[in-house]
Parts: structure tokens; sequence; C-alpha cells
């Protein structure tokens, strides 16, 4: 048998899509990114006095949310400096953006801490680990995702109250996953790497073999939670009987039912946009797609408070039924607002903020929600909202970091890591990015450099924001 001959590319209209350089250009490529900007260049931290005041970035989030939610959204994030970092996606992206960076990009989840991945359903009814949240999707430079997940275990790490030492072996151990996943990859196939995924199961097992029966415990649990969290779950704890017609509780400000919160033209107009939701979400679906939810009939609709940094944009759950009265289906819709590294990294591309996070979602995701889809809501205000559409709860769950041990936090990053690396890969130039995070551990140990350098900042922007809220500046509720 004669060897192959030299890949032919021919001109096609998606020739963009298409590998242009070898292998070996691409490995070069990647090995000479590295000489310019090694990694403990990259992953280098210090605040500086130019910083832009971090309350002031939230202060301008703010003025595009629900005014009446913003407190609440304040109050979550003073619980603690980890619950800041979540809310503080916005903060980060500005500073991550000043740093050197070798221009390597890759679609990005764009807030990869540690509590955005966790476990879902797949189509088949199957559970993979995986990144679940996709609102700040957006292409950028690979290593703004790999310095929040660094930074976010060594802030929990903190949090949890272990040693310094188990913090840096946990951070390390994150970034490591991430760099040998990407070394991994980039000796596969195109299409293995899209198969790729990582079993529900598999973190257990890591546990198991680290001996560490609590963590293994709290993660089995998770898992079987997993299983039971579907629509049945939901509706049973979201709904009550009104004379025979199901419909939300009422439980201000976490859950507000449409009827609560209109008045007016706005009740005049709520069928209308209503009618605009399924006829938008509908055509956007696939054809048999479409076909199932066109079996189902709207029924009732509500507005849920959600997560710590999203509190305060707009967010419904909506009821549909199917054959009968144990046939619900619950979708969730959740305003996509532009990205926060949009300043630093470019708008999207996408006609609308909603299609750019179903968009992001499905090119990094290891398994995609069959109900996903967009839509966009002109109010009666004259504003126009994007909003992105998945199933509530389906078969969705995160691991409880409280109950992790050391041993714990590291299996459980090592699994985030992976994840990332898997997203990375399907997106960017993953032969590239291997060569340039390279075979030794430069990259891993300069990144838990910057993980205590970047949580020492994050902690006194956490005493920044208890100060604004000392001082009246900002107004805190109670959950």
């Amino acid at each position: 048998m004669t060897a192959p001959g030299p890949v032919v590319r021919r001109a096609l209209p998606d020739a963009e899509y298409l590998p242009r350089v070898t292998v070996p250009e691409r490995t070069a490529r990647g090995t000479a990114l590295r000489d310019q900007h090694p990694p403990e260049r990259v992953a280098r931290w210090r605040e500086t006095e130019g910083r832009t005041d971090p309350v002031a970035i939230l202060e301008r989030q703010a003025s595009s949310r629900i005014p009446e939610l913003v407190p609440l959204r304040y109050s979550r994030m003073l619980e603690s400096p980890f619950a800041f970092f979540r809310g503080a996606a916005a903060i980060m992206a500005a500073d991550v953006s000043a740093a050197e960076s070798p221009g390597l990009r890759a679609q990005l989840c764009g807030d990869a801490h540690l509590m955005n991945f966790g476990l879902f359903a797949t189509p088949e009814r199957t559970l993979v680990f995986g990144i679940n949240d996709f609102d700040e999707t957006l292409p950028g430079p690979l290593e703004w995702d790999v310095k929040r997940l660094a930074a976010s275990v060594e802030v929990a790490g903190r949090d949890l109250g272990f040693s310094a030492n188990r913090r840096r072996a946990a951070t390390v151990a994150t970034i490591a996953a991430y760099r040998r996943a990407m070394l991994e990859f980039a000796e596969m196939r195109n299409i293995d790497v899209w198969y790729a995924r990582l079993p529900g199961d598999a973190l257990a097992e890591r546990l198991e073999q680290l001996s560490d029966k609590v963590s293994t415990k709290e993660v089995r649990k998770r898992v079987r939670r997993a299983l039971e969290r579907d629509h049945l779950k939901a509706f049973n704890r979201l709904i009550e009987d009104h004379d025979g017609v199901p419909r939300f509780i009422a439980d201000p400000p976490v859950l507000v039912p449409a009827g609560d919160l209109l008045e007016g033209e706005q009740r005049d107009r709520y069928v209308e946009v209503v009618q605009d939701f399924l006829t938008q979400y509908r055509t956007g679906l696939s054809p048999d797609r479409r076909r199932l939810l066109e079996s189902y009939q709207f029924v009732d609709m509500a507005r849920k408070v959600v997560g710590v940094g999203s509190v305060g944009t707009r967010a419904w759950v909506v009821l549909f039924m199917g054959r009968d009265a144990g046939d619900p289906l619950l979708l969730q819709l959740k305003e996509a607002q532009p990205s926060v590294l949009a300043p630093y990294a470019g708008a999207s591309v996408h006609d609308s903020e909603g299609r750019r996070v179903v968009e992001g979602q499905r090119l990094t995701q290891a398994a995609g929600d069959h109900m996903l889809g967009h839509y966009r809501l002109r109010a009666w205000d004259g504003l126009v909202h994007d909003f992105y559409v998945r199933q509530l709860w389906d078969g969705k769950a995160s691991i409880d970091l409280t109950r992790l041990t050391a041993k714990g936090l590291t299996a459980y990053g090592d699994s985030c890591g992976w994840t990332l690396a898997r997203a990375h890969a399907r997106s960017g130039d993953r032969i590239a990015i291997a060569a340039w995070l390279g075979e030794d551990d430069a990259f891993e140990q300069a990144m838990a450099d910057f993980a205590v350098e970047y949580a020492d900042t994050n902690e006194a922007d956490h005493a920044r924001l208890q100060a604004a809220a000392d001082e009246g500046r900002i107004q805190v509720a109670a959950d």
C-alpha cells in the first residue's frame, strides 16, 4: 500500500473554517509564541493605581438591571469573598485584559469559575460533567478563562479554610489537568475531540481512588440528585393548584408570577408578548424539536431570580403542559446582555446576544439541550431585551464545594481543568495552544502564583463593596 499523498484543500465557500497550515507549522507557531510570551509573564498580576474602581464597574452593570433586584445582588455578593468573586466577572475581565497575551484565541466560557461547572443530562439521558453557564461566552484570549478558573480555586480554598500549601496543590492540579488535556487533544483526530466527554461518575471514581470518602459521598449524592431533577421535580416545587389550573407559586422576590408584576398596558399586552415569544422561539428550533414544542400548551409564566452574578437580569420560567397533568415542560428564559468580555475582546458577530450564548454553548459544551434556543423581546418601554431559552432543571446539578475536602477540591479542579481544555480545543488551534503550554510545569506554576495574587485583590474588592454598603453608596437587601 502506498502512503497517502498531501491533502489538497479546495477553495470552498466555507474555506475559512478549514486548517490552512500543517501540524508542524502550527506547532512552530505555538513554540515561537512561548518564547515571545512565556507563561510567567502572561500570568503576572499586580494591582495598579490606575485600575478602575471595582464598585463603579458593578454600578455600571446595575444600570441595565431590574432596579429592585440590584440590592439583592449586592447582598449575595457580600456573603463571602468567593460569593463576591462569582459576581465579579466584569471586574476580572477588565483586569485580565490589560495583561500580556500570546494571542491564542478560543471560544471562551467567559466566567469559568468552579461553580459554573457541573452535571447535566445529555439528550441520551446519561450524565456528563461540563461547563453549565455561558452568559459571558465570546471568542477571546484563552488564558482569560484559565486565569478565572485558577483564581476561583484559590478563592474557594480560602473560603473553605484550607492551608496555603493545599490551596496551591489544588490550583496546580487544576491547571496541570488543563495543560495535559490540551496536549492529548492536540494528538487526536478532529472528530475525536468533538466526541470527547467526561462521564458524570468520573469525578466520584477519581475521589474513590484518592480514598476520599467524604467528597465521594457528596459527588455521588449530586449525581443521584441530577438524575432526579426533571420537569416533574421542578413542577412539584414551583407550581401550585389554582382552582384546577396549575400556576407558579408566589415567593417574592425570588419567584413572582407574571400576573403579579403586570398592570395596565403591560397586562393587556401579555398574551401578545407570549405569542411573539412562542413564534420566535419555535421558528429557531429544528423541525423535529419544533414538533415536540408544538405538542405542549402554554400555561403560565413567572420571574425567577437565579445565581449571584445574574441577579437583576431578567429571568423567567415558563410552564407548558402536554398530554395530561403529569406531563409538564418547564423552560427558563434568561436575559443575555452583552458579554463582560466584549469591551476588551470585541463585540459578538451574532445578530442578538441570545444567539451569541446559544452558539457559544453549542460550540463548547459536550452535549446540548434539546430545547436550547433564543428570543428577542421588544418591551412595552421600547427597549429590546435578548434571551436564551433552555430547559429548567433537566438533569442539572452542581457540586456543593463546602462539602469537599482538600483532596476533593483538587480532584474537582482537575475535572474542571480537563473540561475547559476540551472546550478550548474544539474552538481554538489546539496544536499551537499545546505547543505554547509546553511539556513542563511552568504554566501551572505561573497560574498558581497569579491565583494567589488575584485572590488578595478579590478580598480587597470584597472589602471595598462592603465599605460602599456601609457608606450608603449602594443599597443592600436581605435575600
